[in-house]
Order: structure tokens, then C-alpha cells, then sequence
């Protein structure tokens, strides 16, 4: 492994595993929320943020953390090892709850809102029927790749406790 995306529902635990990952494996760990967001939670132009993309993308080595649809083949396609975290909707939505206004490292600004977006939550609601299906498809057309799914917190924990 030396080109790995995490990707996955929101509340999922993606940063998590990725912070994990690139404790034990050493390997650059890039977070697309950083590439995306300025400090004042205002985004960056599509241009820029694939012009950034573009730049994490000619590393030799890296773990990319995020799912942004629109650039996620690109990513599949550059990556080695794919993980994707396939938990409930429920599960994440703990997640998205249990970190309000917790410092975070995987954003540019200092902690996340107390508040949750209700289009945020529609969002991780529908992942299931309107994100996942689209994610499968890829996965299926990239089988070339290492594809680990985890479906649980504990098989990510188990799976770490092996590296």
C-alpha cells in the first residue's frame, strides 16, 4: 500500500481511521476537507480545489481522506487501496453528533460547529440509497484495486491491531 483513499458516509469515522493509518503506516496523509474549505468555512473554486487535488494526486505516496463525489474516480483510479467505510446511516449520524465542537485537524478551522446543517443531514440520511450505489459502482469497475470494506467501528479496530 502506498496510494490509499478512505472514503464513506460522513460521521463514519474516515479522519479517524486516516490519522490511524498514517500512524502505523508512515504514509503523507492528505484531507480533502483541507483542500476544499478556507478558515472562514467559505470553499475554494472547483478550480482550485482540483488544481490541489491534482498537486496531493503526483505523489508517489499518500492516504487521501474524504469522499467528494466528483473527483472520487480520480482518486480510485491514482489509488492502490481503497477502504471504504460502510456503516449505517445511524451510526454516522452518532458520529456527526458525538464531535460537535470538538477540535478537529482534518478541517481548517478550529472545531466543528455545534450545530448540524439539515442539508448536511439529508445528506448522511440518503447516503445509503442516493451515494453508496454510486460508490459500488465504482469499487466494481476499479476491482483491480485493494478494496477493504469495513461495516463496523470494531472491524476497522481489528484491522488496525493487525499493522
Amino acid at each position: 500500500m502506498k496510494r490509499a483513499i478512505i472514503i464513506g458516509c460522513p460521521g463514519g469515522g474516515k479522519s479517524t481511521f486516516a490519522r490511524s493509518l498514517h500512524e502505523k503506516t508512515g504514509l503523507p496523509l492528505i484531507y480533502l476537507d483541507m483542500l476544499n474549505w478556507n478558515a472562514d468555512r467559505t470553499a475554494v473554486s472547483r478550480e482550485v480545489f482540483r488544481e490541489r487535488l491534482a498537486e496531493a494526486l503526483s505523489g508517489g505516496e499518500w492516504i487521501i481522506d474524504g469522499n467528494y463525489c466528483s473527483t472520487m474516480e480520480q482518486r480510485i483510479a491514482a489509488s492502490d487501496t481503497v477502504f471504504f467505510l460502510d456503516y449505517p446511516p445511524e451510526v454516522c449520524m452518532e458520529g456527526i453528533l458525538s464531535r460537535r465542537g470538538t477540535v478537529r485537524p482534518d478541517i481548517p478551522w478550529v472545531e466543528s460547529p455545534d450545530d448540524v446543517d439539515e442539508e448536511f443531514v439529508s445528506f448522511v440520511k440518503n447516503f445509503e440509497t442516493e451515494t453508496r450505489p454510486i460508490v459500488l459502482d465504482l469499487l466494481r469497475k476499479y476491482s483491480d484495486r485493494t478494496i477493504i470494506t469495513f461495516r463496523s467501528r470494531q472491524e476497522v479496530s481489528e484491522y488496525l491491531s493487525t499493522l
